[in-house]
């Protein structure tokens, strides 16, 4: 492993662990999201609060977190197996990050934004397959789970050389999401979409 690739490693890690999820809810001035709603510093979360301003902000911020350094490393001819082990940095640093004391979230939009270089069509499918099965079953965590599932599927089909990489991030996901497959096993997981329909209805009355 050269000095390039570690000088990567620890850029995507200190990259992700900016908390675009604190910092955007400071500049809001709404709660603290590892205090709010699920405790998950994320743009979910985010939306629970009801600023939808805000939840997009931290969504295209986390997604950059991913997108940027493997991007880079892309563009420097870094190899398949190393740009994996440079996007699961910057989702360990979503997840750990230094900085917010090792308290982060699941790193779902900043896993997305590690699959943006390889296409438009990775990343179209990797959107449609989370909105529909939040569309169907109305649980993001579910959404995101299935998604990461069928992410290595996908590459393989679209660019198989970076399978392995793929599926080590789907892994770190899959596992960082412990918590909401043990409440969806015992149907005590929260649906998103029930809360902003009522949120709507209470807008209308």
């Amino acid at each position: 492993m050269t000095a390039l690739i570690l000088f990567m490693i620890m850029f995507a890690y200190l990259g992700g662990s900016i908390s675009s999820a604190v910092l955007i809810s400071r500049l809001y001035r709404l709660p603290d999201p590892r205090a709010h709603g699920s405790g998950n510093p994320g743009a979910t979360n985010v939306l629970r609060t009801g600023n939808r301003s805000a939840a997009v902000w931290v969504l295209l911020l986390d997604i950059l977190k991913g997108t940027v350094p493997v991007y880079v490393a892309w563009y420097l001819n870094i190899s398949p197996l190393y740009l994996a082990f440079i996007g699961m940095a910057a989702c360990l640093g979503h997840m750990f990050p230094l900085f917010f004391h090792f308290h982060g979230g699941k790193a779902v939009a900043t896993a997305l934004g590690t699959l943006l270089p390889l296409g438009m069509d990775m990343t179209g499918l990797m959107l449609l397959t989370w909105l529909v099965c939040l569309g169907l079953f109305g649980y993001s965590s579910l959404a995101s789970l299935i998604t990461a599932l069928l992410a290595p599927l996908y590459v393989y089909f679209i660019k198989p050389e970076y399978t392995l990489s793929v599926a080590l991030l789907s892994c770190l996901i899959i596992l960082r999401h412990h918590g909401n497959i043990s409440r969806l096993y015992h149907r005590q997981e929260k649906p998103i979409i029930e809360r902003f329909k009522r949120d709507d209805r209470a807008g209308k009355e």
